[in-house]
């Protein structure tokens, strides 16, 4: 489960944590949209994320982590067949279904629990 522990709000009942080079690498790549999975990618150091979407066919949210797991930078809608480099360094991204940061009202500061 992924919760928003600020808000008291569960953002995925499911899980999956991409720690390899290969899973980190693919990601959502060629994947069927999950109504109920969040993918979470952590790193040993913070550090300015950069994403793609390449063979990813639909949109997603994303939530950039700090060290203590608060929301530093959110990355709404993020649109197939695109790029994106955070402005704010962070150790964790969580990959959500689109709408989801909107409809839980998640925002920078918020606390996630994983």
């Amino acid at each position: 489960m992924i919760k928003n522990k600020t808000k008291n709000k569960i953002l995925t009942k499911e899980k999956r944590m991409c720690n390899s080079m290969i899973s980190k690498a693919t990601g959502l790549m060629f994947s069927k949209k999950n109504k109920d999975q969040g993918l979470i990618f952590t790193f040993n150091k913070t550090q300015k994320m950069s994403l793609h979407m390449l063979f990813v066919f639909y949109p997603i949210d994303v939530l950039f982590l700090d060290e203590k797991n608060k929301v530093v930078e959110i990355k709404e809608n993020f649109s197939p067949f695109t790029f994106y480099t955070a402005k704010n360094k962070s150790k964790t991204f969580i990959e959500l279904n689109n709408g989801l940061v909107k409809k839980t009202k998640t925002e920078v500061g918020d606390e996630i629990l994983y």
